[in-house]
């Protein structure tokens, strides 16, 4: 990821993002710990910018490290509206963590679970029987 578009999405500067995604910069891209905008966006909570990628056609799914995707970041986090976005624009909810114990082999759903957050399980859950 271009230094210019991880600093915008740290800053939560949409407008910054905005430039980047008007000189062509690759959203999907990873940064130097191997994650991407949305994931970044995700980590924050940050709602605006998760909507602003969703709509400019980021894959959802992409992992990094300890293969944690953008809603299982969003989970562990605890940012209830961004997990609701992310599933409602359909990312995944199979996708599973890897190596670290507390990761390794859970999906998001198992994630909000171990943690206590009823109101992110019932968002996965009720997302689970429209996928």
């Amino acid at each position: 990821m271009k230094k210019e578009l991880e600093q915008a999405v740290e800053a939560s500067d949409i407008n910054a993002v905005l430039e980047q995604i008007g000189l062509g910069a690759r959203l999907d891209s990873p940064n130097r710990h191997g994650q991407t905008a949305l994931m970044i966006a995700a980590q924050h909570g940050d709602t605006e910018l998760v909507r602003l990628l969703i709509e400019h056609a980021v894959d959802l799914n992409v992992t990094a490290k300890y293969g944690l995707s953008a809603l299982m970041l969003a989970v562990v986090h605890n940012h209830a509206e961004v997990v609701q976005q992310l599933c409602d624009a359909g990312a995944a909810l199979t996708i599973t963590g890897t190596g670290a114990p507390g990761f390794s082999g859970l999906t998001a759903l198992d994630l909000a679970e171990r943690a206590g957050r009823s109101q992110i399980s019932a968002i996965i859950r009720s997302a689970s029987g429209r996928h």
